[in-house]
């Protein structure tokens, strides 16, 4: 008996097309170069996302969109807003506990520098991220303002991301018209060499009890609250004025409604 030949059928997505889209406009304005791809199924018509509106968390749909709508903060909100209104290539490290805004502070900024956004996750920070980022930044802005390198929890950077960046940093290799951003909860573990080329800002809650049960409170009717509000102050105590920690809170207790 003669084997024959066994023919395994591929399968394939049909009419399928990448496309290169130049930027995504993110919610706060800033734009951020991406590569999509589109489908057609055999019949040629384009399959499109469905655009159903899903409900937000709080923290989301109350997120501040310009430096003026941060709760508190009020010395590091009059320097930024003073930097925005002329902003220049220059590195920042925005310093402080988690769910004080400082990775939307940094989306704000870029915003309102018109600002096109690489965005380098947490732990995602390694030499190869950073020359890839530097790399992007010497074309010109799609946005016409600058390029705006935001880095998320820079403390837990590589060491060889940090060697890499002291270099990028230096006056001698500063990518042209950027600005780059670093936020992270603690100063432990970055060089010194690295610390001296940032302007650093320090992010804190404290004081902010007052502030912070005020918003609530102007969230909690706008999302259809009764009069019995629960204490919100309690809420601001308990969330130690971390101000997404206590929206999650009121979220929870708008659900008991």
């Amino acid at each position: 008996m003669t084997d024959k030949p066994i023919s395994i059928p591929r399968y394939t997505v049909p009419n399928f097309v990448p496309t290169t889209k130049p930027y995504r406009v993110l919610p706060n304005g800033c734009r951020r170069a991406e590569v999509v791809c589109s489908v057609a199924h055999s019949g040629g018509a384009p399959v499109s996302t469905p655009t159903f509106a899903f409900p937000q968390p709080l923290s989301e749909k109350y997120r501040p969109e310009s430096i003026a709508d941060f709760v508190g903060l009020e010395n590091l909100k009059r320097i930024l807003a003073k930097f925005a209104a002329q902003p220049y290539p220059s590195a920042w490290l925005f310093v402080g506990p988690y769910g004080v805004g400082k990775t939307s502070m940094a989306q704000a900024l870029c915003s309102e520098i018109k600002g096109e956004l690489t965005h380098i996750p947490s732990q995602k920070c390694t030499a190869q991220a950073i020359e890839e980022a530097c790399y992007h930044c010497h074309f010109v802005p799609l946005t016409g303002g600058m390029h705006v390198v935001l880095i998320d929890e820079a403390d837990r950077m590589t060491p060889a991301a940090q060697l890499a960046l002291l270099s990028k940093l230096d006056a001698t290799a500063f990518p042209p018209n950027t600005v780059f951003i670093f936020t992270c909860n603690s100063t432990d573990g970055l060089e010194p060499r690295f610390l001296s080329r940032c302007r650093v800002i320090e992010f804190s809650s404290y004081g902010m009890a007052n502030e912070i049960a005020s918003y609530l409170d102007t969230i909690w009717h706008a999302e259809g609250g009764n009069g019995n509000a629960p204490e919100l102050s309690r809420l601001a105590k308990e969330s130690r004025n971390n101000v997404r920690d206590a929206l999650m809170k009121l979220e929870v207790e708008l659900m008991a409604l």
